[in-house]
């Protein structure tokens, strides 16, 4: 059968995952990455297994769970079906007050007396706008500060936008937020203009290695010695122990003095971690 008619013999008003079903899959995206799945998201993610269960030749979800649950085809299916019920929305200078904290105060304070790199990670990157955001932050700070350099490393669950992310091309809308000096300095545009695509520069793409990482991971495939930590606008699908776990893992890769970036909706209230706040959800290791 292909596709197309194996499409049209599924009938999503009548393909419906069974509560067996939505709760095994639930519990096990929360175990495995952390993202809460309540029965609000039953139809979100009906809809976004459909497409992933025809690779496969299945004819309706709960004969997919059965592939994943009882015939062993979790273990292949894993990262794809992470894939596909992760939200990866992300911009340019999105919360661009935490880049003004870092060119008046952040950066000038870890770069005194500095002479190796500044060690920078973006730890849920999507498809690398924040990173290549810091990139530029960080190009413009040590341009006329002679020997300093820096180092980004762009982490996330998501395969598909790690790929993103490492070709550095971006629909020519989504770069509204970067100033026009930046745009010129860093962007360079498609060469086919039907396209309306620009790519970050070879230079900056140089500068951010992208990799997998799991936050629900115990340990994390990261150097210890970070000086700047963006962990933005994750949290909020964790429960609070996730949270708690993640962010402590997070400080220990953190250097005294260093800085970890939530998003603005995101707080730490509650939580004993060996960091304060220095501005709005801006966070320092003394």
């Amino acid at each position: 059968m292909s596709l197309s008619s194996l499409a049209q013999a599924v009938d999503p008003q009548h393909d419906e995952l069974s509560v067996r079903n939505f709760t095994r899959l639930s519990a096990f995206i929360h175990a495995y990455s952390g993202i809460k799945m309540p029965a609000t998201k039953q139809t979100m993610l009906e809809g976004r297994l459909r497409r992933r269960m025809r690779t496969y030749g299945h004819t309706n979800l709960n004969d997919y769970c059965d592939f994943l649950f009882e015939e062993g085809g979790l273990e292949a299916e894993t990262i794809h079906l992470i894939d596909v019920v992760t939200t990866n929305k992300t911009e340019f200078f999105r919360e661009p007050s935490h880049f003004e904290f870092l060119e008046a105060e952040g950066l000038p304070a870890l770069a005194q007396g500095r002479r190796k790199p500044l060690k920078v990670w973006s730890a849920a990157a999507s498809i690398g706008a924040e990173a290549y955001t810091l990139a530029m932050v960080l190009e413009d700070f040590v341009a006329d500060r002679s020997g300093l350099d820096y180092a980004i490393v762009a982490t996330d669950i998501c395969t598909h936008v790690l790929e993103k992310g490492l070709a550095g091309r971006y629909p020519e809308a989504m770069i509204e937020p970067v100033p026009m000096d930046r745009r010129r300095r860093y962007l360079r545009q498609s060469k086919d203009r039907a396209r309306g695509e620009v790519r970050i520069s070879s230079h900056l793409r140089a500068k951010v290695a992208f990799g997998r990482l799991n936050l629900m991971d115990e340990v994390y495939a990261v150097d210890r010695d970070m000086d700047i930590i963006f962990c933005r606008n994750i949290l909020i699908y964790f429960d609070k122990p996730t949270q708690a776990k993640v962010l402590g893992r997070l400080c220990d890769h953190l250097v005294p003095g260093g800085y970890l970036f939530l998003g603005h909706s995101e707080s730490i209230v509650g939580l004993d971690l060996p960091i304060h706040q220095v501005a709005n959800t801006v966070f320092q290791r003394p």
